[in-house]
């Protein structure tokens, strides 16, 4: 079996809260809090929840752009967790990312072509005309014209963009692409097209992706395997159809339960989740979701649940599961 490209362990990201004159700490934000999940290569792992639960945090931690509080990454199985910036840069070939805004992300004084090449050039792989050539290849493969290389970026609609920049993260030749919902900005007909993209560059360079997302109909197509996020917590994680099919999790169930069906004669049961999201600052004790679980019992309020394979290939951190489950009722590995 090959070795994951990507390897996140116990991941965690506190940010301290300071306030006053003299910008003294008064709480801590609990953004990412003990994450653990891999990225096997040619696969793509989707992050889903909702708003604010973490997920561009944990993409960002894992892409070395924000630095970590705890945990290790590793990457092709090097620990690059806490490696210098110049250490890091040998390795920013294989870990590439693309943003959510295709504009922002674009710097508006340089071309687009001469976006694309940086890379190249920062990491002294090719010049002149050669680095050209590749740039222009680069530009044909992700549906765009060479001629439009001496363009600048608001010269160019969203979605031609968003190519830019999948562009600029092919042009080094990664392993792994860690896309931070790189729809969700895109009109839904040009949601596809880049989602297809994606997929069809996956196939022809065995590319492995970290792909955020909360449109899960994006999720279902684009997946192999996704993971759940709550406030700061993975609670699920298992193969697409898994998750789709059978969701464990009583807050990966509402959230699927939320997804307007493309059939208006069939009907799914609304699972409504009650209440507001709890504060990454001051999280709840024991499961992070029983302050709006709808089967909450006591060893939810006091115990922190752990997270485990409750049924083959399908992880959660739920006490409906497990031996407190059973006492109460539910076999291991029983849907709700």
């Amino acid at each position: 079996m090959s070795a994951p490209v990507l390897e996140v362990s116990a991941l965690k990201k506190h940010f301290p809260v300071r306030k006053g004159l003299l910008r003294r700490s008064t709480g801590t934000v609990y953004a990412v809090d003990g994450v653990s999940f891999n990225v096997m290569p040619g696969e793509t792992l989707s992050l889903v929840g909702e708003s604010g639960c973490g997920k561009s945090t944990l993409a960002r931690t894992a892409m070395r752009l924000i630095e970590p509080t705890s945990g290790s990454i590793r990457l092709d199985g090097k620990d690059v967790t806490r490696l210098s910036r110049r250490a890091m840069q040998p390795y920013r070939r294989e870990l590439q990312m693309i943003f959510q805004d295709p504009f922002s992300s674009l710097n508006p004084r340089m071309k687009a072509g001469d976006i694309v090449g940086e890379p190249l050039r920062v990491h002294e792989l090719s010049r002149g005309q050669e680095a050209r050539a590749r740039v222009a290849a680069l530009f044909e493969q992700v549906g765009l014209r060479p001629a439009q290389m001496q363009s600048f970026p608001h010269e160019f609609s969203g979605g031609q963009r968003q190519r830019i920049s999948i562009a600029r993260a092919l042009a080094l030749e990664p392993k792994l692409i860690i896309a931070d919902e790189p729809v969700s900005a895109l009109d839904v007909s040009i949601q596809a097209q880049v989602i297809n993209l994606l997929m069809d560059l996956q196939q022809q360079r065995g590319l492995s992706y970290l792909f955020v997302a909360h449109d899960l109909a994006v999720v279902e197509h684009i997946s192999h395997r996704v993971a759940v996020m709550y406030l700061g917590k993975i609670v699920e994680q298992a193969d697409k159809r898994k998750v789709f099919g059978n969701p464990l999790h009583p807050y990966t169930q509402a959230l699927l339960s939320a997804v307007p069906l493309p059939n208006p004669k069939l009907k799914r049961e609304k699972r409504i989740l009650e209440g507001d999201v709890p504060s990454p600052m001051n999280p709840p004790s024991g499961c992070p979701f029983h302050t709006r679980c709808p089967h909450v019992f006591e060893p939810c309020r006091s115990v922190v649940p752990a997270f485990r394979e409750v049924a083959p290939g399908h992880e959660a951190a739920c006490h409906l599961y497990g031996v407190i489950g059973s006492e109460n009722g539910i076999a291991q590995g029983e849907s709700l």
